[in-house]
């Protein structure tokens, strides 16, 4: 008995001799991690945020010297052909085949209008023809045999064998039928007339397309009824689309009548659309429009594109830069420069800075700059090709900056 309770007794477990808990390191190590997190909170909340900026991409593009601007202006692109397509006849629309944006050819059908009553007026001239034809056969038949009664009667005259009254007769018959058919033939041609006016209001109420063009506005709908004057209070439509010839978009300038002397028919222009500022479109002058506007004291003046592109669309804004070709430097070779808009820039203490965006922070940069042609600057120095710079730059960007990209 003895033997196994020491045999029990060596595989218990001694507790007493266990390190003590160290429980003081836990709650110091829960601390600092608390002090870490609220650290970081605070920092989050108190510090400035980010200034959300748009930036551009710093690109070379080769500039000649010797094609300086003499005068900048603003237009907008028009076009010469522009037409909304109506009716000659006030009608019912049944059905328009075009839609908004849609590519149509010269007399290609945009529309039907209600041809219902016309179709059975022409159905009726159409059968008064057909009646009118076999009136002039039947009279035409009798005419042949009044023809041949007239000429026995005349032999039979000459040989004293019948009266001349039944040759007076047989005469008067034979021309009385002939003023018959005479009469019914004119009534022919008077019923194809009549079959060619409805003929013409057939096709009159199918609607083409006057020229080749894109749709820019659906006027219309299958119900309504169109006319070509405006009359029922303005519920008559006047039109069923608008079509615009995109081959004839140019750009519609006003000149201030102080500058008229710089612009000349044939030179060239420089266009930059609102919607596209880095793109250099060039254009040539077509016209200038022979007279002013008193009130404005303005003269109009055409602008034709060398070449023409899909992204040109009519009523865009568009800035004008008449260039000067008369300096000797107009014969040297195309410089590369780099060009910053003027809304990337701005003066701070007398000096013309930008701000370059790096690893999320915006870096002051004093630049160069030269003479402004078209809304921008040629940097001569402080920017380099490829580092984008912030553009319509915001009033409280500072130097180190953390910024954010739109």
């Amino acid at each position: 008995m003895n033997n196994k309770t020491d045999l029990i007794n060596q595989l218990r477990i001694d507790r007493s001799q266990e390190p003590e808990r160290q429980l003081p390191w836990l709650w110091i190590s829960v601390g600092v991690l608390l002090l870490v997190i609220l650290g970081s909170l605070l920092w989050f909340f108190l510090s400035p945020k980010p200034v959300t900026v748009s930036v551009q991409t710093a690109r070379v593009s080769n500039a000649n010297p010797g094609f300086a601007s003499v005068l900048d202006g603003t237009g907008y692109v028009i076009a010469r052909r522009y037409a909304t397509v109506s009716s000659k006849v006030t009608g019912k629309v049944m059905e328009v085949l075009v839609e908004e944006g849609m590519t149509v050819e010269k007399d290609q059908i945009v529309a039907r209008l209600d041809d219902s009553n016309t179709q059975k007026t022409l159905a009726l001239y159409q059968a008064e023809l057909e009646s009118a034809k076999t009136q002039v056969t039947e009279t035409r038949a009798r005419l042949r045999e009044a023809e041949l009664t007239f000429k026995r009667a005349t032999e039979l005259v000459e040989k004293n064998l019948a009266s001349k009254a039944s040759l007076d007769t047989a005469r008067a018959n034979f021309e009385s039928l002939s003023a018959q058919l005479a009469t019914r033939e004119a009534g022919v041609s008077l019923v194809e007339k009549r079959i060619a006016i409805e003929e013409q209001y057939l096709d009159d109420l199918i609607l083409r397309a006057p020229f080749a063009g894109v749709v820019i506005a659906k006027n219309s709908q299958p119900g309504e009824m169109i006319s070509p004057i405006s009359a029922g209070g303005g519920f008559t439509r006047t039109g069923i689309c608008t079509l615009v010839d995109m081959s004839s978009l140019e750009i519609e300038v006003d000149v201030n009548e102080a500058y008229i002397q710089r612009v000349s028919p044939g030179q060239p222009v420089q266009a930059t659309l609102e919607a596209y500022p880095d793109w250099r479109i060039p254009a040539r002058v077509i016209a200038i429009i022979p007279t002013a506007d008193r009130q404005k004291a303005t003269v109009r003046v055409r602008v034709g594109f060398e070449q023409l592109d899909p992204r040109i669309l009519p009523d865009m804004g568009v800035k004008v830069a008449f260039l000067n070709t008369d300096s000797e430097s107009s014969t040297t070779q195309a410089t590369p420069v780099i060009r910053i808009p003027s809304h990337a820039v701005r003066s701070e203490n007398g000096e013309r800075v930008a701000y370059v965006v790096k690893d999320n922070r915006a870096e002051r940069r004093v630049l160069s700059l030269g003479q402004a042609m078209n809304g921008e600057f040629p940097v001569m120095e402080g920017l380099k090709p490829g580092e984008s710079f912030v553009v319509n730059l915001p009033k409280d960007l500072s130097d180190g900056a953390r910024v954010q990209l739109k």
